[in-house]
This record gives C-alpha cells, sequence and structure tokens, in this order.
C-alpha cells in the first residue's frame, strides 16, 4: 500500500449558541472545520481532521510512502520541514495529516483504532466543556443540562474576567449537576492564557474562599515556566496547561520546572504527538487530558496511555458531513467497532455548504485582547446577548 495523493475540505460545525473564552467569542456559533483525506492505490483512504495551511510544503515527505508506517513518517514530515519549523499551522498539517494516517493504519486491518493502538476498553473517561464563556445564565444551564443528563460528573466553565461572574457560574453548574446526577460536580475553570502572574494567584485564591476547584486551566502565557510553578504553588487547585504547545521540546521544561500538575495536548497536534506527550507526562507520574476537538480524534489515543485522566467533550454533535461511531454515555466517551478513527466523510454535503464559517476574525477567541494581563479591575471581553 502507498500513498497517492490528499484531497481538502472545508466544513462547519453549528454549535447552536456562541462560544468564546476571555479572549473573545464567535457569536455567530458557525466554525470552520478543516478535513484531510489522504489516499492510497488500494483505495482505502485516511481521514484527518485540523488545519492543512501548509500541508503542501509537508506532504512531499509522504509521497509514495507506505502508509502504515506512521511513526517514521511523522519523524520524516519533522525532519522535512526542519529548518522553516513545524510550530503553529504547519504542526497542525503534520497533525491532521498524522491523524489520517493512523486512521489508514487501522482501516487496513479492519480494525478501530483503539484496538490497534492496544487499549484494552473502548470506553473513555470524559468531562463537560463548552467554550461557553458568552452564554448568559439560562443559556449556560440549557448547555450543561445536557451534558449532566449523559452522565458526566466533571465539568469546566470559560472564565477569567469577573471573580463574582466565574463564582456564580461555578455554582450555577454545581447545582446543576448535583440536581441530574446526584453527585457534587469535579469543578475545572479556564482562563486561557488571560491572567498574569499575580493577577491568576489573587483570582484563584478568592475563588478558591468559596469553591473546590479541581483545576485551574492555563492560568498565565504557555511558556512561562517560572509563572506557572508559582500559581501551581500559590493555590490549592491543580494547573493544567499544555494544549497550545508543539512538539517535546516546548513540553520538558513545564515538566523539569514543576511547573504543571495535569499535562494537556490540542487535539488538532495529532495522535503521535499525543502519545509521545503522554509518556513524558507518564515518566514524571503526570496525569494527561486532551482538549477537544470536533468528534473527539484523540479519544482511540487516549484509551491506551496509562495517564489518561479525562478528555473533554466539547459538543455532542457533529460537523455538518462527518459522522463518528462513537457516542458520549454514563459519563464517558464509548468508541464504537469501525475501522479506524470511525469517521465517515459526505464530501457532497460540504461542498454544498458554500462559504465556510470562521473564528470571528478580529473579534474571535483566537486573537489575544489588547489588556491580557494588564487589567487592575476585572472586565467582560464577552458580554452574553441578554445585556447588549
Amino acid at each position: 500500500m502507498r500513498i497517492t495523493g490528499y484531497r481538502t475540505a472545508t466544513t462547519v460545525h453549528d454549535w447552536g449558541r456562541p462560544i468564546g473564552d476571555a479572549n473573545g467569542a464567535v457569536d455567530s456559533g458557525r466554525t470552520s472545520v478543516p478535513v484531510v483525506i489522504v489516499t492510497t492505490d488500494v483505495g482505502l483512504e485516511g481521514i484527518g481532521l485540523g488545519s492543512y495551511d501548509g500541508i503542501d510544503t509537508v506532504f512531499p515527505a509522504l509521497d509514495g510512502q507506505d502508509p502504515r508506517a506512521v511513526v517514521a513518517l511523522y519523524d520524516r514530515m519533522l525532519a522535512w520541514v526542519f529548518k522553516r519549523g513545524h510550530a503553529g499551522a504547519v504542526f497542525g498539517a503534520i497533525g491532521a495529516l498524522d491523524m489520517a494516517l493512523w486512521d489508514l493504519k487501522a482501516k487496513a486491518v479492519e480494525q478501530p483504532l483503539w484496538r490497534l493502538l492496544g487499549a484494552r476498553d473502548h470506553v473513555v473517561p470524559a468531562y463537560a466543556s463548552g467554550l461557553d464563556g458568552p452564554l448568559a445564565d439560562e443559556e449556560l444551564a440549557r448547555l450543561h443540562k445536557r451534558f449532566a443528563e449523559r452522565g458526566l460528573q466533571a465539568v469546566k466553565v470559560k472564565g477569567g474576567l469577573d471573580v463574582a461572574a466565574d463564582l456564580r457560574r461555578l455554582g450555577l453548574v454545581a447545582e446543576l449537576y448535583r440536581d441530574i446526577t446526584g453527585q457534587t460536580p469535579a469543578l475545572m475553570l479556564d482562563a486561557n492564557e488571560a491572567w498574569s502572574r499575580k493577577e491568576a494567584v489573587r483570582h484563584i485564591q478568592r475563588i478558591e474562599e468559596h469553591v473546590d476547584l479541581a483545576w485551574v486551566e492555563e492560568p498565565v502565557r504557555r511558556w512561562d515556566v517560572d509563572g506557572l510553578a508559582l500559581v501551581t504553588q500559590s493555590v490549592k487547585a491543580a494547573i493544567a496547561t499544555g494544549e497550545n504547545l508543539t512538539g517535546l521540546e516546548q513540553f520538558r521544561p513545564l515538566v523539569a520546572g514543576n511547573a504543571v500538575d495535569i499535562v494537556q495536548t490540542g487535539s488538532v497536534w495529532g495522535i503521535t504527538h499525543f502519545l509521545r506527550v503522554a509518556a513524558l507526562a507518564h515518566a514524571f507520574d503526570l496525569p494527561i487530558s486532551p482538549v477537544g476537538y470536533n468528534v473527539n480524534p484523540l479519544a482511540h489515543a487516549a484509551a491506551v496511555v496509562p495517564n489518561h485522566l479525562s478528555i473533554e467533550i466539547q459538543d455532542l454533535a457533529a460537523p455538518i458531513g462527518i459522522t463518528a461511531d462513537q457516542e458520549v454515555a454514563d459519563g464517558h466517551l464509548v468508541l464504537g467497532e469501525s475501522p479506524g478513527l470511525g469517521y465517515t466523510v459526505d464530501e457532497d454535503a460540504i461542498a454544498r455548504l458554500g462559504d465556510a464559517a470562521g473564528w470571528g476574525d478580529n473579534a474571535g477567541p483566537h486573537v489575544r485582547p489588547d489588556r491580557a494581563g494588564r487589567r487592575l479591575v476585572g472586565k467582560p471581553a464577552i458580554r452574553p446577548r441578554d445585556q447588549v
């Protein structure tokens, strides 16, 4: 079996609500989902989700190769761009291709990827999240009611701009989950790098006077080893970070500096990246928790690593034109028996979409606000729609 080419498409995920965090919002609730399909000379095709920016630069490393040599091909892609740099969008393209190669490898032996990787079970612990920064309280409750009804017993809330608002929202979801599941949920707060070091300590300590937080995510900048170490030493909650780091070389200083309690990886960086970071974390007795993405592509790999804690579930629906053999039930993500990642892509349905959605451009959560890390008084960057 040899790789013969690839094609790309961009579909849309309709969240049915505004989404965002401390940095901004996508008011339309519609975001683009890039898709990469790798083709072979035997007719099998592999599906990868994530950015394909720069894919023309990376793909020659794969052209004509046997896709079953996934790990070797991952290193070949990194080597192919080592002077151009493999961070950012290029690392995303490597991740999407890597995902497609793992999909192909499992399809070639007609097994779900979780089984090929050596997992004993296909049931993966999960927690609820919803990119819920711009939601008013009523919308927040409506969103998390759906998660709680699936039995999820841990929940992450976006925040970081206002202590009173964070306490109110954390209290709201805690009460809702208790009412539905009968248990007090584990609570997490995600600040998305909104604070300076002392802003983080001050904000978290004030919340911890009232709420037992399981973890706080990305309290300061992703590369700030000293800052993250200061925060984790100053608060009771665990500190989680890593979703925006690319490559083991970026994780090593955090682990060596005791600056992270829960290691995270972004789904869009691929499966091999996740497996390697998980092994690094495991060597230091640290748990790993994959950050969510459309139809949870890291779930198969999470099922096999010994230090997996919980995978983030951002939505219960799939992007337009994509189906996935998985479900959220009894507080877990349950993977099916379909070969590979269990995805199917309806390219005709995607082609009929016309213009794809974006991430909100300058107002979206991928643009850092001017005053991030320099706020004397918290000021919401996102106003709930009922206050606009």
